[in-house]
């Protein structure tokens, strides 16, 4: 099929995939345990039904592990190669994050997508409910003779706590010569890209205490501080003194792919005039292959609730992402060591780490990245930029680890406007639609 006639089943399709993508949208299928999880299950029986349309063999799973973990559904579709043809895995997550406030939406339901200005808006719209139907709308428009693995995950937003349980039950039925990971992001709007690295992520959770019960304030406070103010007083050991993180023992490294310019990065972060940039060495590397630090969750006093009172503990969470190719056990040992040896006036501290994901490196360039970047210059008529990225997307190596013949490509479809897990996510129409026309291509290329 010639690229002309591909892209003419692209057109075609297109306008269905929208309102099926709309449709699936409107599935709140948030994976947060405090939320409705019979969500997922309808979901994922969406997805299931829309594979089988497409002749693939297909089935919810919900696997059960051995020490009693119960993994949200999973769509796993199939379909045989043609004789001497590869296999691709396509990777896709159904789930989605939480709303957060609502009144920070410029629509009433952010699970009845709206289109503004060529952009699809709703939560789950790019991430990564556009990678479900990009795969989908990609087989229909190409109907390749390369042998089709659908995999799509349930879990993803909640930390995959069972994909790896899930790839070792059938590691037959997912195994492929290549696989392709729609989840990540382009390097802008109109400019389509490869991620060829990902940080990866250590999750840390804190206690601080200094007494054993709430105290007066003004009775008190002098001898002692209280704990919040401890804890602040420790978390501002974690950083030097132009916000680069300070602790010993952590990977950290220039290696600058592309120019980002400060005033685009400003603006796609929506930094306040006059705030200044931390850190230092190239703008990409701050983003992509140096550590960070984050607090992303701290116990204390509402203000609405203020009393005075010296508080005797408080428990705070930090997010540590690690660099590419550090070991992400290494870097949560190190994160404790610092968080144990720096805490003030000997306040009682317990360390425990929550979370450990590895960072991803993709392999030298192969005859299948090539193709791939081929495909997206057709598609985006202009050529791809590789790209690295600081968030995380652990299972990539695992998938890397449990399949280690394959070439994996990592693309995707959010863009520096896209706000996933923030209010207000969106997509932009263009680039999705040629994110089809891609992957379409890439499938009809490894076919022949």
């Amino acid at each position: 099929m010639s690229i002309e006639n591909i892209a003419g089943q692209v057109a075609e399709i297109y306008p269905k995939a929208l309102q099926e993508l709309i449709e699936l949208v409107a599935i709140p299928s948030i994976s947060a345990s405090s939320f409705d999880q019979s969500t997922l299950e309808k979901s994922a029986q969406w997805i299931c039904g829309k594979a089988q349309k497409l002749g693939l063999e297909s089935e919810v799973i919900q696997i059960q592990t051995a020490d009693g973990k119960v993994g949200r559904p999973a769509v796993l579709a199939t379909r045989q190669a043609k004789a001497g043809k590869p296999t691709v895995l396509l990777y896709a997550h159904h789930d989605v994050q939480p709303v957060g406030e609502l009144d920070l939406w410029e629509q009433s339901d952010p699970f009845a997508a709206v289109e503004r200005d060529g952009r699809l808006f709703g939560r789950g719209a790019a991430d990564d409910k556009a990678g479900v139907m990009l795969h989908l709308a990609a087989i229909e428009a190409a109907d390749p003779e390369v042998g089709i693995v659908l995999f799509v995950e349930g879990e993803e937003e909640v930390g995959s706590p069972t994909f790896v349980e899930f790839l070792e039950t059938y590691k037959e039925r997912l195994a492929a010569d290549v696989i392709v990971v729609a989840d990540s992001n382009n390097w802008k709007v109109g400019t389509p890209s490869l991620t060829t690295s990902l940080r990866g992520v250590v999750q840390v959770g804190v206690s601080v205490a200094v007494l054993d019960h709430a105290l007066h304030s003004g009775a008190y406070s002098g001898p002692t501080l209280d704990a919040p103010t401890i804890a602040c007083r420790l978390i501002s050991t974690l950083h030097n003194e132009c916000g680069e993180v300070a602790v010993a023992g952590l990977l950290s490294y220039d290696d600058a792919q592309v120019d980002y310019p400060e005033a685009d990065l400003r603006k796609d972060m929506g930094m306040l005039d006059g705030v200044e940039l931390t850190g230092t060495g190239s703008l990409t590397s701050r983003l992509w292959t140096k550590p960070t630090i984050t607090l992303i969750a701290m116990d204390i006093t509402p203000t609405a609730k203020a009393s005075n009172t010296l508080l005797p503990k408080c428990d705070f969470v930090l997010s540590l992402r690690v660099a590419p190719g550090q070991d992400p056990a290494a870097a949560g040992a190190a994160l404790v060591q610092h968080l144990q040896e720096n805490v003030p006036f000997g306040a009682r501290i317990e360390v425990a780490v929550n979370e450990c994901g590895p960072g991803f490196e993709a392999k030298a360039e192969t005859e299948v990245t090539q193709i791939a970047k081929w495909a997206l210059r057709e598609a985006w008529g202009r050529d791809s930029v590789d790209i690295g990225v600081g968030g995380s997307i652990p299972f990539i190596s695992t998938l890397a680890e449990v399949f280690p013949q394959a070439d994996i490509l990592v693309t995707g479809v959010e863009d520096p406007d896209t706000r996933a897990h923030s209010a207000n996510e969106s997509l932009e129409l263009a680039d999705w639609k040629n994110a089809i026309l891609a992957e379409a291509l890439l499938l009809t290329k490894l076919g022949a």
